[in-house]
């Protein structure tokens, strides 16, 4: 396969894919917690946390009722968003109003981009400060729409790449991809794992000679030891499910910290 860099596509990197690329070429993995919007009163307290413990860059769940690639953790977190009457232009409006330091890229199902109009929420989403958008369930045949308003409006479109991916494929959803490219480490929904899937460090490895985006790996991704393991390849992974179920437990901020800071400190060491 043919790496393909920021050149070779024509596109200029945006905030996200600039600040990923400094991260990982001045020699550091990169770590990009999840946090379900709206979950609870503190979660921009814990969006704060996260940033000081160590984050690259963040990734906000747009909470949604039918969601495709969940798991139970998630799905829980959300839930209990929706039940608190969050809604995407709130979370957004939310974010506005915060300046982390760090990249925030939401994650977001297509129902939703379509409901609110490509053009008007890619807009918000770029008003709110927002860097970047993760879409799992819109694919790259049908992503163009959403994808070019997104970049008229300064918002990185990452694509995911699956073990099930088509070797062929790979390449062409690395071309489009904006930001970094989403290696997802196993078959499945979202979840912890107590053992790093076989399929995480392949995925990683044919990403990776596609394309010189940043590749992360997320999805079954759990402890300090996996990420050390999976980013023997990648250059970083997306912690979900460890860092929500510790916040339903009622962690905290706190808690989220220490268990974002631990990642950090192994990876920093790995």
């Amino acid at each position: 396969m043919t790496v393909v860099g920021a050149e070779a596509t024509g596109h200029l990197p945006g905030v996200l894919e600039a600040t990923l690329r400094a991260r990982r070429d001045a020699g550091h993995k990169l770590l990009v917690p999840y946090l379900t919007g709206g979950m609870d009163d503190q979660w921009l307290v814990t969006l704060e946390a996260l940033a000081g413990s160590g984050a690259d860059a963040i990734e906000v769940g747009l909470p949604f009722s039918d969601p495709m690639i969940d798991g139970a953790t998630i799905q829980e977190a959300s839930l209990r968003a929706l039940q608190r009457g969050t809604t995407p232009d709130g979370i957004l409006a939310d974010l506005s109003r915060v300046d982390v330091g760090v990249p925030i890229v939401v994650m977001t199902y297509y129902n939703l981009i379509y409901r609110a109009g490509h053009a008007r929420i890619a807009g918000l989403m770029s008003e709110s400060g927002v860097s970047g958008a993760i879409v799992p369930d819109l694919p790259l045949e049908e992503v163009d729409q959403w994808a070019e308003a997104a970049d008229r409006a300064g918002v990185a479109t990452v694509l995911l790449v699956a073990p099930s991916t088509p070797q062929a494929r790979i390449g062409a959803i690395c071309d489009r991809s904006r930001g970094f490219v989403y290696a997802v480490g196993r078959m499945g929904v979202t979840g912890e794992q107590e053992v790093l899937a076989d399929s995480a460090r392949l995925v990683a490895g044919w990403v990776s000679s596609s394309t010189d985006l940043p590749v992360c790996v997320g999805i079954g991704v759990s402890t300090p030891e996996q990420a050390v393991e999976v980013c023997g390849v990648a250059d970083g992974v997306v912690v979900g499910s460890a860092l929500v179920r510790r916040l339903l437990e009622g962690d905290g901020p706190e808690g989220a910290a220490a268990f974002i800071s631990s990642l950090r400190v192994a990876l920093d060491a790995g």
